[in-house]
């Protein structure tokens, strides 16, 4: 059962619509769904919401993407959690923009959040949802392109992405995992 969803990203208004951020847009937009206070506090290196109602959290780590381990460590501890009831958002280059995935473990495919993630909690065995938001043109571009905001004609595609990783999430909380997949793993367009 999933008691904590972990939405990756990095702090503060410069980083807010960008590409790596997607992870914390889609946990703003399943806080909404919820009902959940708006209210956010400072717990672990992180910003949460208590969604008592739900018997959940939702956690946006402000520790920077590429250190956002220590934020998930911390909170396992603070909350007595196994990794198996965290389920991790984040933006995926391998990914094209428009496909979701969701995994009950697996490697960091290269996502230093992730890899910061596995090496801090000391397991691979976690479940993740990836949103692709694909590569930039030419290798070198990476870090730039991740930091960027979607272009004015991505962005349309990506509020249905955005929407649609929400409900598979929402699906998540209703019926595990296990049971969510073959619905959540698809290409939006």
């Amino acid at each position: 059962m999933i008691k904590v969803l972990i939405g990756l990203g990095n702090p503060g208004k410069k980083y807010e619509k960008t590409r790596h951020n997607i992870g914390f847009m889609v946990a703003d937009v399943v806080a909404s769904l919820l009902n959940c206070p708006k209210k956010e506090e400072e717990c672990c290196f992180s910003k949460i919401i208590n969604c008592q109602e739900h018997d959940l959290i939702i956690v946006k780590p402000q520790t920077y993407m590429n250190n956002s381990g220590i934020a998930v460590k911390n909170l396992l501890d603070e909350f007595k959690l196994s990794p198996e009831e965290i389920l991790v958002i984040y933006d995926d280059l391998d990914l094209p923009l428009g496909t979701i995935k969701l995994r009950k473990k697996g490697s960091s495919g290269g996502h230093r959040g992730i890899k910061s993630i596995i090496e801090n909690i000391k397991t691979e065995n976690f479940p993740r949802l990836r949103i692709g938001i694909g590569r930039p043109p030419h290798k070198h571009q990476v870090a730039d392109y991740v930091l960027s905001p979607f272009s004015k004609d991505e962005y349309l595609l990506v509020e249905r992405i955005i929407k649609e990783a929400s409900q598979c999430i929402l699906n998540v909380l209703k019926y595990g995992v296990d049971k969510s997949m073959n619905s959540c793993n698809r290409k939006i367009i």
